[in-house]
C-alpha cells in the first residue's frame, strides 16, 4: 500500500520515528555544517512582517529568523515543538508555536507574508493537498520558500542516486514543478548541494486578480 493510500499510517509512522530520534535530530542539525548550509539558504529569502514555518523540526532555521518577525510555527511532532520551544527560549527568542497538521493549518485564509518549509514536503503522503493549503494561508504576492530532495535538473548519477537514497529510506519524492505548475504559480529553482538533489525553490501566489472575490478565512483571524 502506498504513502498516499495509507497516509495516516505513514504519517504516524515517522511521527513515532521522530519522537524517537529528536534529540540525535537536533545534533544533526546543529552540528553537520552541510545541513545547517542547505537550511540557511532559506533566509535571504524571508519577508515579513508575518512568518510561518511549517515542519519546523526542532527549530534550527527559526532561531536564525525569529528575532526579524511576527513568527509562527506548526509540527505534527509533539517532541520537536518542546525542543524548538527549549532552543529558542535557551536564545532569548520566542515564536508561536503549535501542534497540528500541514493538510488542516489552523490559521485564516491569507495570513503570512512568507510560510517556509525545509526538508519537510518529502515526508507529506499527500504532496497536494499540503500545497494546496500552505497557499491557502499565504497572502497574494506572498512566498512559499521551500528546500528538499528532489531530482537533479541535469539528470547525472550522483545527485540521482541521491534522490534514490532518500526515497530508500521512506520519503517521497514529489514532482514539485508539476505540482507548481497545475496550481498555476510562478516558482525559481535553484540547486543548492547534493549534487544538485538538493533544491531550493521559492514560489509565489499571484496577486489577486481586479473583481476577484476575497475568499472567506476558514477561522477568525482573531485566532492567530
Amino acid at each position: 500500500m502506498g504513502a498516499e493510500s495509507d497516509k495516516s499510517g505513514f504519517t504516524e509512522r515517522w511521527d513515532s520515528f521522530y519522537s524517537r530520534y529528536a534529540d540525535a535530530y537536533d545534533w544533526a542539525v546543529k552540528y553537520l555544517p552541510l545541513w545547517k548550509n542547505w537550511l540557511k539558504r532559506a533566509i535571504p529569502e524571508i519577508k515579513g512582517p508575518r512568518v510561518l514555518e511549517v515542519s519546523f523540526g526542532t527549530g534550527y532555521l527559526m532561531s536564525r529568523y525569529a528575532d526579524k518577525f511576527d513568527t509562527y510555527g506548526i509540527d505534527y511532532n509533539a517532541h520537536m515543538l518542546t525542543t524548538t520551544a527549549d532552543n529558542l527560549k535557551e536564545k532569548g527568542l520566542s515564536a508561536h508555536l503549535s501542534r497540528g497538521d500541514v493538510e488542516q493549518l489552523p490559521y485564516a485564509d491569507e495570513s503570512f507574508n512568507t510560510i517556509v518549509d525545509t526538508m519537510a514536503f518529502s515526508g507529506y503522503p499527500d504532496a497536494e493537498k499540503a500545497l494546496s493549503e500552505i497557499m491557502r494561508v499565504l497572502k497574494h504576492e506572498g512566498k512559499l520558500v521551500l528546500i528538499d530532495f528532489d531530482h537533479p535538473n541535469d539528470g547525472n548519477w550522483l545527485g540521482s542516486a541521491v534522490a534514490k537514497s532518500w526515497e530508500a529510506g521512506g520519503d517521497i519524492i514529489h514532482d514539485l514543478k508539476r505540482m507548481f505548475d497545475k496550481q498555476g504559480l510562478e516558482y525559481s529553482d535553484k540547486p543548492i548541494g547534493g549534487f544538485g538533489s538538493v533544491h531550493l525553490y521559492v514560489v509565489k501566489k499571484p496577486a489577486l486578480s481586479a473583481g476577484r472575490p476575497m475568499a472567506l478565512p476558514r477561522v477568525n483571524p482573531a485566532s492567530i
